[in-house]
């Protein structure tokens, strides 16, 4: 086994990894899944180390011990002192000769776009937005939740959902179908039973993250409650994307605008319809799409932009990661 002129692609997301060795031509010649990373959780040095496993595997596959480049598009690089310590980790493993860490939010974005240039919006369990210039200028967002002023993810629209269904059903709230609709979704008698379970530990905490979809149905079945937070997310995405294309310069330009996450590439039409309604209003030239493509295929594209490959090498990644 040897050094191969390619990339080492990483998308690392909280729940699980994917790695892929690439080619400078866009030939893909392994990939491999590992589990989540999560440096908060766990440390930095035990996070890599999960990573590691799933970089082994594609290397053995592969036939390689080292690459080019490593593009690694990882959660929780929220912020550049988290980058410049992961990029740190992970050049001392010397998997290539050079590393470059992005948050994970890039990697969405670059898979749906042919040239770096754009800006995504991506809701999963929370909310980020990042943009690239063609000039190299990126603009982007902390992140860290509502002590950096983001709102709008999955797990904040399903406790916002609880907190507007609990006050209804005690009286001090508008009435909500979400009352009935959330405790349903788990079997249960009413809100009472479920903020008891939920409290008790009954019902592990982490299941909140179901009723997002649970909101939404409400919402397109014409209840007010669920649609006004629905319509408070369309503002949020909205609001982050138009601050992102300000910043470079974008918003007066034909700009691709990406939606990713669980959230927005379940297409939701309620929330599909708002958002692009506001973007039409607050941003004109935005044009916005729905991205499902592989973020792996977004960091191995990241890798192939770093060393220079042609135009046709990337077609030929997106090809192979199109095929599924």
């Amino acid at each position: 086994m040897g050094v191969t002129a390619g990339v080492l692609a990483v998308d690392a997301g909280n729940s699980k990894s994917d790695v892929a060795v690439v080619d400078r031509h866009g030939a893909v010649l392994a990939t491999a899944r590992g589990a989540g990373f999560r440096p908060p959780a766990v440390g930095v040095t035990p996070a890599v180390d999960v990573l590691a496993e799933a970089v082994d595997a594609a290397f053995t596959a592969a036939g390689v011990t080292a690459v080019s480049h490593v593009s690694a598009c990882l959660a929780n690089a929220d912020l550049p002192v988290e980058e410049e310590q992961l990029t740190a980790a992970l050049t001392t493993r010397g998997w290539g000769a050079t590393v470059r860490v992005r948050n994970d939010t890039f990697a969405v974005l670059r898979a749906g776009v042919t040239e770096p240039r754009g800006v995504a919006v991506v809701c999963g369990a929370g909310i980020n937005c990042v943009g690239m210039h063609p000039d190299g200028r990126t603009a982007r967002f902390p992140a860290l939740g509502r002590v950096s002023g983001d709102w709008g993810g999955g797990w904040a629209l399903a406790e916002e959902a609880l907190w507007h269904a609990a006050r209804a059903q005690d009286g001090r709230g508008a009435a909500t179908a979400l009352a009935d609709a959330l405790p349903a979704h788990f079997g249960l008698s009413g809100m009472p039973a479920l903020i008891e379970a939920l409290h008790l530990g009954d019902l592990p905490s982490a299941r909140r993250h179901e009723l997002a979809p649970v909101l939404f149905a409400t919402a397109a079945g014409g209840d007010a409650v669920a649609g006004a937070i629905v319509g408070r997310q369309a503002e949020e995405v909205v609001a982050m994307a138009v601050v992102a294309l300000t910043r470079l310069d974008l918003l007066a330009e034909e700009t691709p605008v990406l939606l990713g996450g669980s959230v927005l590439a379940a297409r939701h039409a309620l929330l599909d319809d708002r958002i692009r309604a506001l973007l039409a209003e607050r941003a004109p030239k935005a044009v916005p799409r729905v991205v499902t493509a592989a973020p792996v295929l977004g960091a191995a594209l990241l890798g192939l932009d770093r060393l220079a490959a042609p135009p046709e090498a990337h077609a030929r990644l997106r090809a192979h990661y199109e095929r599924g």
